[in-house]
């Protein structure tokens, strides 16, 4: 099979593309022909090697974190799926791969693709779908009424978050250049700022919930934007305790995550809130809870551009440059 791979960490000089063996497969996995992938940001961290002390992938290695695409054969424990079903999913991971004709998933991590979205709308979802999830259910609990601020309303990530914290009854304030604004609030925004020239800080106060894609400064001053009691999550600011403790992390390692957001810690907890990192998980099961907001229109897909597979490595670059007007970048088999 054709697939884009890494063969040494930092920059794009060590992708290629390649013939690679056809996928492995287990009894509970699940062998798709990719139509679409996913472009993330997380790939261009990954190739980089920025999680190389905790992640520790061996190269070469094929990046991708997002597909759709067919069912091509089932290992023999395999019940959720049969040849020639349409699916989707953020494989596990210790499983990414997606940059490729053809990827083993185990059942787990897969779910039927929504049927009003095509293969490249269905391809730009999972791994963003999945971290507005678990940041704003799961770990965040939401409830109508509260106030949510998610910065990077037009991104790949804030595009989906602004409508799912809108469908669990949030006020929604979101942060976006002028170009964007009227998108983040044809998405459900109820507040928009526009960072080039406002202050969010100045403005917005009492929020229950910040959902940080940023980190650095920009999550430091999100942490005084909450009320006590107060939760700032981040997919981009420093890994923390809970995050060793759930990867499972040697002592060292946890020592060093520790002393990494030690001062986002200490700064929240004298104001009184709450600073937690999220880095998602793979989950059909909450891909299939998704799929009816999805299929109802509650949840749409944004799409920026979609480029042909032999252009993986152009797309990367478009991504990393932050070209990207608004939504998710595509890659598509077709």
């Amino acid at each position: 099979m054709r697939a884009f791979m890494v063969e040494k960490y930092g920059g794009q000089a060590g992708m290629r593309a390649a013939e690679m063996p056809d996928p492995q497969m287990g009894a509970d996995d699940v062998l798709v022909k990719i139509h679409a992938a996913g472009v993330n940001p997380l790939d261009l961290r990954i190739r980089n090697g920025d999680f190389k002390a905790f992640m520790p992938y061996h190269l070469p290695l094929v990046l991708g974190n997002d597909l759709a695409g067919e069912v091509l054969q089932v290992g023999s424990s395999v019940t959720r799926f049969a040849v020639g079903d349409e699916v989707y999913a953020r494989p596990d991971k210790d499983r990414i791969g997606t940059f490729a004709e053809l990827l083993a998933v185990h059942q787990d991590d897969l779910a039927p693709k929504p049927a009003t979205l095509t293969m490249t709308e269905a391809a730009s979802l999972p791994l963003v779908a999945l971290t507005a999830w678990q940041a704003l259910v799961e770990r965040a609990r939401v409830r109508p009424g509260q106030k949510v601020l998610i910065h990077a309303g037009a991104g790949g990530l804030g595009s989906i978050a602004v409508q799912l914290a809108k469908e669990l009854g949030a006020h929604v304030a979101t942060t976006a250049s002028t170009a964007k604004v009227d998108l983040v609030k044809n998405l459900g925004a109820d507040e928009v700022i526009d960072y080039r020239t406002q202050d969010f800080t100045e403005i917005l106060d009492g929020y229950d919930v910040v959902l940080d894609s940023l980190g650095g400064d920009n999550l430091a001053r999100s942490l005084r934007v909450l009320k006590p009691g107060g939760i700032a999550i981040s997919v981009a600011g420093p890994p923390d305790p809970a995050f060793a403790r759930e990867l499972g992390a040697n002592p060292i390692l946890r020592l060093a995550m520790t002393a990494l957001s030690s001062k986002t810690r200490r700064q929240a907890k004298r104001l009184g809130v709450t600073y937690s990192f999220l880095f998602m998980k793979a989950s059909g099961d909450q891909l299939r809870e998704l799929t009816p907001l999805i299929d109802t229109g509650k949840i749409r897909p944004v799409v920026d551009t979609v480029f042909p597979f032999d252009d993986t490595l152009r797309a990367m670059e478009y991504v990393e440059k932050g070209r990207a007007k608004a939504g998710k970048v595509v890659v598509s088999m077709a």
